[in-house]
């Protein structure tokens, strides 16, 4: 991997330590294994395409900072390996994923087409979490599982979806709405002594894509905000909002940063 400079590397720092995050406590003897499942029912973005058989750009990255952490990444993007049993294996999962993802594509103009989960895959997912397994979510692992106001373009899609939220989008701790053009913006630290923060550079906020969200869970750890002061778009005519968090479900630690479309910010 190229030398990345102080804001990448605190990025990247950021992203390994949503991982670790779910790891709190006594060093394990052996590698903590993860499960990076990276299928896009939806838009597949770029850091997660496998180029001529190539290793995704995003799995490099994690598979370095895992080799200086005892963390072990295994890849997927077949979702019907979901399974009790499967999943039992891992002790937290990383999702950059998209998309209704109990379908092998939404539409035909999107969608890699790999096999999807069953409804049962989904709900061991889920379980496993609440019984302690990690979860890590990153960009568009919250576009996953469209909430039913997300399918329209009128007003009614910025709106909270109240009791009809999809039970992932309740474990994640909230959903996308929308984007604009992609741009650079400050992100307002809410925690600073939360592992990975401290190696951020002041003003931290790459050129990114950033996602405007929706439907927060209303006990969030919120780690860093949106600055919504100086950006362009009027998806971020609003107040600041929560871009990375953390929060329990069940016994299970979950992370989610909006971050993570273009590959600089690996």
């Amino acid at each position: 991997m190229p030398n990345r400079s102080a804001l990448m590397r605190g990025a990247s720092g950021l992203l390994l330590s949503l991982t670790c995050a779910s790891f709190a406590g006594a060093a394990a003897p052996t590698a903590n294994k993860v499960l990076f499942f990276t299928k896009s029912s939806g838009f597949e973005h770029s850091p997660v395409k496998r180029i001529a058989g190539n290793p995704s750009f995003a799995l490099q990255v994690l598979k370095e900072l895992g080799a200086k952490h005892r963390i072990e990444f295994t890849e997927s993007k077949d979702g019907s390996l979901f399974t009790t049993e499967y999943l039992a294996q891992f002790d937290a999962f990383l999702f950059y994923t998209s998309g209704d993802l109990t379908l092998a594509k939404n539409d035909e103009k999107q969608g890699d087409g790999n096999p999807p989960m069953t409804a049962a895959g989904k709900a061991a997912l889920l379980q496993a979490i609440r019984d302690g397994k990690g979860f890590v979510g990153t960009h568009s692992a919250s576009d996953t599982f469209h909430p039913p106001g997300n399918k329209g373009h009128g007003p009614a899609r910025n709106q909270d979806d109240g009791d009809k939220l999809d039970d992932y989008t309740r474990m994640i701790g909230a959903s996308f709405i929308k984007h604009d053009a992609q741009q650079k913006t400050r992100q307002i630290i809410g925690s600073p002594k939360f592992p990975g923060i401290a190696a951020l550079p002041a003003g931290f906020g790459p050129h990114e894509e950033w996602y405007s969200l929706k439907n927060f869970a209303s006990d969030l750890h919120v780690i860093l905000a949106q600055d919504t002061s100086t950006m362009d778009g009027p998806s971020y005519k609003r107040p600041p909002y929560p871009s990375t968090w953390a929060r329990m479900h069940g016994k299970g630690r979950v992370f989610y940063t909006s971050m993570g479309h273009r590959e600089d910010v690996w």
